[in-house]
């Protein structure tokens, strides 16, 4: 098992992404996971694609309609899925079942290949401060929003957390 894979997940926010990828770094034997984005995020916020593959990180990118990259769940390749962060977006779609990109497809094929997702939610109080590319800025997220996190949190073998320290916590109870 310890010689299994991480997959890890990035979509299209900038909440706590810089502390999700200083984390990601932080791990042995994961690949990277980007949806569309994913992939334009890390460039609002100046990251450069080499960081992680200076860091031996396998980058899989959302080019093929069929999200053919999942099929390594199959092969039991992972042992975790992390999405890290998550945007409200992302929650409602994996929420609903609806697995329309790769990350959306990683999360939904983990769960019918039974291995264990963590997710880290954005938009999951009220009122939500975040760094934007430029500045902090103040969400006040829909009550859909707070909904599909509610929901999403009562699906089998996901765990769905709010904060950072949530986060390290189960990361380091699960890569083990």
């Amino acid at each position: 098992m310890d010689k299994k894979r991480i997959a890890w997940c990035i979509t299209g926010s900038g909440h706590y992404l810089k502390e999700s990828i200083d984390l990601m770094l932080t791990l042995e034997n994961v690949d990277l996971y980007l949806s569309k984005a994913g992939e334009e995020v890390l460039k609002w916020y100046d990251y450069d694609l080499s960081i992680f593959k200076k860091n031996k990180i396998k980058i899989f990118k959302d080019v093929t309609a069929s999200a053919s990259p999942v099929s390594l769940l199959y092969e039991s390749v992972y042992k975790l899925v992390v999405i890290s962060p998550a945007t409200s977006n992302t929650i409602a779609l994996m929420a609903q079942g609806v697995s329309n990109t790769l990350v959306t497809n990683m999360f939904a094929q983990a769960g019918k290949c039974e291995v264990v997702s963590l997710v880290f939610a954005c938009d999951t109080e009220p009122v939500v401060i975040t760094q934007a590319p430029k500045k902090l800025v103040t969400l006040y997220p829909r009550e859909i929003d707070l909904k599909n996190f509610k929901e999403l949190k009562k699906f089998k073998n996901v765990i769905v957390v709010d904060n950072v320290k949530s986060l390290k916590k189960h990361l380091k109870k699960l890569s083990q």
